[in-house]
């Protein structure tokens, strides 16, 4: 019995043996990476779909995010990008860092939604006259400089330094202006739930002391009403602040902002409403006009000038509208034209 079903096998593969190689070709070049990645449209999310408040006030339009779709290099991905101009082939050190690996990426990266998510509540909330009541800065380490002496690592909550309770960025950064260059400095950090003791070494870089470490700053927030978020394990990253805090806004408020409209943009915000520039709005612009989007809005400087160029060159049908802050975007959503 065994014989016969070897003698089945050897059969099948002598007759499929060219077959055969060709699959396993085919799973090679498949399966080979490169340290590219591939940037190219993305699309759009509703906001709706990612946050929940009580008693919000419903709007005919929406707000949504604009995305970068990542792709990983492989051969098929590569000889594709070469033929779409819509593709990009990125080098892997401009979205991993040299010191870090893809998995400190995603969390810094899950860390910087957490603080958009922060600064749009605080914004949203303040501007709509709405309660919320802010307490307990909560520090996170999102970047190690490779030149840094310290055994910090990514995702580190900051509890301590030289000894003291460490209550907000501002107080952490006075401490460090009265210290020495060289001075190695105690730091309690929370990791993984428990308490570790690490260090830094303090050191000068372009006039300023620094350990040589990023950091992203949450708070403790109360609303009311509640606000929570949803969002997926994939998505990440703080470029959809500025818009979480426009949809925010606009379910507090009894007027409906969108006017109507399918409303996309991208942009970081500060607590204070200033809105920073993001990467690949040329991608996310081209994903919203994909999505029949009527309105896309987007940091002014670098990142309006390139998106403006997009919709030149393409002839896209969509009204293009640069902000720098909270306030001036709120002014101009009132005169989008139909």
């Amino acid at each position: 019995m065994i014989t016969k079903i070897y003698d089945e096998i050897k059969k099948t593969i002598k007759e499929n043996y060219k077959l055969i190689f060709v699959f396993f070709i085919l799973m090679i070049v498949f399966s080979i990476r490169f340290p590219f990645y591939i940037e190219a449209p993305g699309g759009i999310i509703d906001i709706n779909e990612r946050i929940s408040i009580e008693n919000k006030t419903e709007s005919v339009g929406t707000f949504n995010l604009a995305f970068v779709s990542e792709i990983k290099a492989t051969v098929p991905t590569l000889v594709f990008s070469y033929f779409n101009k819509d593709w990009k082939v990125v080098r892997e050190e401009e979205i991993i860092y040299e010191n870090e690996t893809y998995e400190d990426e995603n969390y810094r990266s899950h860390l910087l939604l957490n603080e958009a998510n922060n600064n749009a509540i605080i914004v949203a909330y303040t501007y709509a006259n709405r309660d919320i009541t802010i307490s307990n800065e909560h520090l996170f380490v999102i970047y190690v400089d490779q030149q840094s002496e310290t055994n910090l690592k990514i995702g580190d909550e900051i509890l301590k330094i030289d000894g003291i309770k460490v209550i907000g960025k501002a107080q952490l950064e006075e401490i460090i202006l009265r210290k020495n260059i060289g001075d190695t400095i105690p730091i309690v950090v929370k990791r993984n739930d428990k308490e570790i003791d690490c260090y830094g070494v303090l050191r000068e870089v372009e006039g300023k002391k620094v350990i040589g470490v990023s950091l992203s700053k949450t708070s403790d927030i109360i609303t009311n009403p509640k606000i929570t978020f949803d969002f997926k394990k994939s998505e990440s990253g703080p470029s959809g602040g500025f818009m979480m805090a426009l949809s925010i806004y606009d379910a507090l408020v009894e007027d409906d902002i969108t006017r109507g409209k399918k409303i996309v943009g991208t942009g970081t915000i500060d607590t204070y409403g200033n809105i920073g520039s993001i990467g690949g709005v040329e991608y996310k612009i081209k994903g919203a006009v994909k999505e029949n989007a009527d309105v896309f809005l987007v940091p002014n400087g670098e990142n309006y000038e390139a998106a403006r160029k997009v919709v030149e060159d393409n002839n896209y049908d969509i009204q293009l509208i640069g902000v720098s802050n909270f306030e001036e975007a709120l002014y101009k959503l009132t005169k989008i034209t139909d």
